[in-house]
């Protein structure tokens, strides 16, 4: 037990930092609300922010409604009534993250095709962001396309080839085209679908690539090896980042009506988004500030303490 002068002691060097404190400082984030009053603001382990909601009157509009599937353990967020799986939400940068399928092209030794399965993607309001996905095939016998349509209505087709003879070839941390090849992808993609296909249907690299590969995917996710051939075929899914916005307003327009203006944080800072991206915009809170800027009193202050 801590004896009564080392109590004092304590006592005394903690009132001294509070009359004298030292020319350091720390800042301490006052208590964040993300949600509406009396909504929910978590599905199973993902926060649920405001213009986000799972129930009536707790999102924005239709294109923000959370289904929080409860059959799951933990429970699982879908983005309304689709089959995307939702896993973390980003109000700072407009975006959300879910879980795509990788696409797959599977052959036996003799050339057969064993397996295949060619996934998509069809979006009506959010994009696929441009700054934090890639489209990448990975194989030794392999050549993929992706097309699909941006918001403006302009089509999109992209492809590239991947080759290689054997398993030692093959470039780690690179997708140069030696067993993996990468590409950008263009701003304000709302759909896409993956063509996948060998030429020679692995026959040259059987002994140690059957199958290709190809996925639009969150860049940071994947890292190439030459244990990717075998690593991907129990690697269902893949992060995938959608751009979200508010409206189809610039924050001009919108500031003009502003019962239906979406930052109501009084201090809260309009972002317009650039025009190929789609129209509308996001809410930010200012520097030294943060929370929700789509909450009223949603930016809130950090506290300054002199350490």
């Amino acid at each position: 037990m801590m004896g009564f002068s080392a109590m004092l002691a304590q006592l005394i060097t903690i009132a001294i930092l509070v009359l004298f404190p030292t020319s350091s400082s720390a800042a301490i984030p006052t208590t964040t609300v993300i949600a509406k009053p009396d909504c929910d603001d978590h599905c199973g382990n993902v926060k649920i922010p405001y213009p986000f909601g799972m129930t009536k009157d707790c999102y924005l509009n239709k294109f923000f409604f959370i289904n929080c599937d409860v059959s799951f353990n933990p429970p699982k967020v879908f983005l309304r009534s689709s089959n995307l799986n939702v896993t973390d939400i980003f109000l700072d940068k407009g975006q959300i993250q879910i879980l795509k399928y990788v696409s797959y092209d599977c052959y036996d030794r003799q050339g057969n095709n064993t397996d295949n399965q060619l996934y998509s993607l069809s979006l009506s309001k959010f994009t696929v962001s441009d700054t934090e996905n890639k489209f990448t095939a990975v194989g030794c016998d392999t050549y993929a396309i992706v097309q699909g349509f941006k918001g403006d209505g302009q089509p999109y087709t992209a492809g590239c080839m991947s080759i290689c003879d054997q398993k030692e070839a093959v470039i780690v941390d690179s997708c140069s085209g030696a067993g993996c090849c990468q590409l950008s992808i263009p701003e304000g993609l709302q759909n896409w679908t993956v063509k996948l296909d060998s030429y020679y249907n692995h026959t040259n690299v059987s002994d140690f690539n059957l199958c290709s590969y190809a996925f639009v995917a969150k860049e940071s996710e994947f890292t190439f090896t030459k244990d990717s051939f075998q690593d991907l075929a129990h690697r269902e899914k893949l992060p995938l980042v959608l751009d979200w916005s508010i409206g189809n307003q610039t924050c001009e327009v919108a500031q003009m009506d502003m019962d239906n203006y979406a930052c109501k944080a009084v201090n809260s800072i309009c972002t317009p988004l650039p025009r190929v991206k789609g129209s509308g915009y996001i809410c930010n809170c200012p520097n030294g500030y943060q929370g929700n800027p789509y909450l009223l009193d949603g930016c809130q202050g950090m506290i300054i303490l002199d350490v």
